[in-house]
């Protein structure tokens, strides 16, 4: 359902959300900030356009706001989170790009029936195409451009230069980009303000979380947690070398196991859980990382090849968090040594802010208001 209109001064105005299906993590740290700007402007109408599932968003977004299953962008083709298929990728932009014309006057009528005088997006080139359509600004805020994962693809498929050139030729239109951490350049944006760590902020207490899964304070806890894609072949039958461990999946297809707790996401999301963990599993992924970093638990991350962004967030992983940095074959094979072993240390004495979501949540409330 759709909230009543919001007015600054003598105009309506609105907010369109657009949000990359790729994965769940583009969703989970736009959504952050979804809700921290619908503290500050609790009547404003929001739109959030993205193709993933709609109890992802309302676990983070909790007031009203409008859904609009519209895909905007391909993102990557992956059969789990760490296996990529190019060619597919490259066949469905191509698809994509073909579609530009109709998708952006759709998307334009829509914005412009609905008096929305701001683009924010996350990352769909497409979302600079139908502010321009329309006329109102575009801002982005991410930590990578689909560009620079295609230009590392271009040696093997040269045919991927032409949308590295289509994407570049977008984002260079953008009004303004909110940088987050763990970054690369991100050079095709003229107009760049860093920002801090986005996400997610737990709901309940340790105590609140303990009780209600029924857990174990006094033993060790660890997550295992691959985003919204998941990981095909995880050896789980590993936690049973690790008996007086609790491990805690949102893997519906994890097997049982007396020490394995299998929850859904719907109304516990990763993040809820995680101050209670000594260790979180995961591939380098914005999000789990980010707010793992935020809650400074302890990660083991494997490692992503092939996928350009990878290299940026273990760097970050390896700088502010207490870390194992792990070979997929050792996971696989079910070596999991690192579980009895210390952390390495972060290798900067500093930490990163925050408060990402509140301080873009800010400027958005600014600039609309």
């Amino acid at each position: 359902m759709i909230i009543c209109q919001y007015w600054a001064g003598n105009i309506m105005t609105g907010l369109y959300v657009a949000v990359s299906g790729h994965g769940f993590g583009h969703t989970t740290r736009t959504c952050s900030v979804v809700a921290a700007l619908q503290h500050l402007l609790p009547h404003l109408p929001i739109t959030i356009v993205t193709p993933v599932p709609q109890w992802l968003i309302d676990s983070y977004v909790t007031k009203p706001y409008h859904y609009r299953p519209v895909r905007l962008d391909v993102g990557v083709v992956q059969r789990d989170g760490l296996q990529m298929d190019k060619p597919a990728t490259l066949t469905q932009l191509k698809e994509l790009r073909a579609q530009q014309q109709i998708l952006v006057a759709q998307e334009a009528e829509y914005i412009k029936s609905q008096g929305i005088n701001l683009v924010f997006a996350d990352m769909p080139p497409l979302a600079v195409a139908i502010a321009r359509a329309v006329g109102i600004p575009c801002w982005l805020s991410s930590n990578f451009g689909w560009d620079l994962i295609y230009q590392d693809w271009v040696d093997e498929l040269p045919e991927f230069a032409e949308m590295v050139d289509w994407i570049q030729g977008l984002y260079k239109q953008v009004d303004l980009l909110l940088r987050q951490p763990f970054c690369e350049e991100m050079p095709a944006f003229r107009n760049r303000i860093d920002v801090g760590l986005t996400g997610g902020t737990p709901k309940f207490t340790k105590a609140e979380i303990y009780e209600k899964l029924q857990l174990n304070p006094d033993r060790s806890t660890v997550l295992i947690s691959f985003g919204g894609l998941g990981l095909r072949g995880i050896p789980y039958a590993t936690v049973e070398q690790y008996a007086d461990w609790q491990f805690i999946t949102f893997d519906q297809a994890a097997p049982s196991f007396p020490n394995l707790l299998v929850l859904s996401g719907r109304h516990i999301r990763p993040v809820d859980v995680m101050p209670i963990c000594d260790a979180v599993i995961t591939k380098p992924g914005y999000s789990t990382i980010a707010e793992a970093c935020r809650l400074e638990v302890g990660i083991v991350c494997l490692t992503r090849w092939g996928f350009a962004e990878g290299k940026y967030l273990l760097a970050g992983v390896e700088n502010y968090m207490r870390h194992h940095i792990i070979d997929p074959a050792d996971f696989y094979e079910g070596n999991w040594h690192f579980l009895r072993s210390p952390f390495t240390m972060p290798k900067l004495p500093d930490k990163l802010d925050r408060q990402g979501e509140w301080t873009i949540a800010a400027k958005i409330a600014s600039y609309l208001e």
